[in-house]
């Protein structure tokens, strides 16, 4: 009898216990609704872009403007606009921001990107040291300079990794009936602030954009040689990824940052970039 009502006792104890457990768990707190207003959490949208935005200090301007207004967090991802277009076209990101307006054409003809849009353009600038060993600064012609150099066998600079910047260099050489080689010619395959900083090492001539040789120049003691060519402008372009290509990108955030780039907002930050600093605009907005 009393080892019955140890059981009865047991039994008991262990309902007593389950029935607590129970209580405890129905009294948690259930997860708070968002409250009436506040924003849900922030989407990640990918961006490949060229290392110009990115070392001229613009994206750190822009972007916290964006992800501000629209809710979005930009992960981005810095590198040549050659490799730029080629995360677009395996739908590795969801848009890109780049300066090489035949092969941004092409992108949007392939199929791998929509709705182009003019953002903004800044200019190319020889660079070199003071001493100009190939006695081109002064010079109004892009071609003749670079014959120049090569005749001379001064030493320069490439970034040598399908850049905008490379691609710019590359079709001076080509329209100059030159293939440059030799010790002389120098490729850094590395981005724009890598290669102005090897540049400045070698004390070489490269070519630059304006808006980081103006955010780095502090650095180095290589000046500008020469300037001002028609040929040397530098236009920018921001493409969403084809969802109908890649259903995973997020065409929608893509959208969004295209739109906030050519607005009024987005062009006015653009515009005025740099311009209490330098005294000058890094970029100027071209948004139609």
């Amino acid at each position: 009898m009393k080892m019955k009502n140890n059981r009865i006792l047991l039994v008991l104890a262990l309902l007593a216990a389950f029935l607590v457990t129970m209580v405890a768990g129905c009294a948690k707190e259930e997860p708070k609704a968002p409250e009436q207003g506040q924003q849900p959490p922030a989407k990640e949208l990918k961006l490949a872009t060229t290392t110009s935005t990115q070392d001229s200090g613009l994206l750190d301007v822009l972007l916290p403007e964006f992800e501000k207004d629209t809710n979005y967090k930009v992960k981005v991802i810095a590198v040549g606009t050659g490799q730029a277009i080629e995360m677009g076209a395996a739908g590795d990101v969801d848009v890109i921001l780049v300066h090489s307006r035949a092969a941004e054409d092409k992108f949007v003809a392939d199929g791998f990107g929509v709705d182009r849009r003019d953002v903004m353009y800044n200019d190319f600038l020889i660079i070199g040291p003071a001493e100009d060993p190939a006695g081109i600064k002064g010079s109004a012609d892009t071609i003749e300079a670079f014959k120049t150099i090569a005749s001379k066998q001064a030493a320069f600079v490439s970034r040598g990794d399908n850049s905008g910047t490379d691609k710019k260099e590359k079709g001076i050489w080509t329209k100059a009936e030159i293939t440059p080689a030799g010790a002389w010619y120098i490729e850094s395959g590395q981005g724009m602030g890598d290669t102005f900083r090897m540049a400045d090492e070698k004390k070489a001539y490269t070519l630059i954009d304006r808006a980081t040789y103006l955010a780095q120049k502090d650095k180095y003691k290589l000046e500008i040689i020469m300037e001002g060519d028609k040929s040397l402008l530098n236009p920018y372009g921001v493409i969403p990824v084809n969802p109908e290509k890649f259903p995973n990108v997020d065409y929608e955030g893509a959208t969004k940052f295209a739109q906030w780039l050519t607005s009024e907002k987005g062009q006015k930050m653009i515009g005025e970039f740099g311009v209490e600093k330098y005294k000058q605009q890094l970029f100027v907005p071209d948004a139609k």
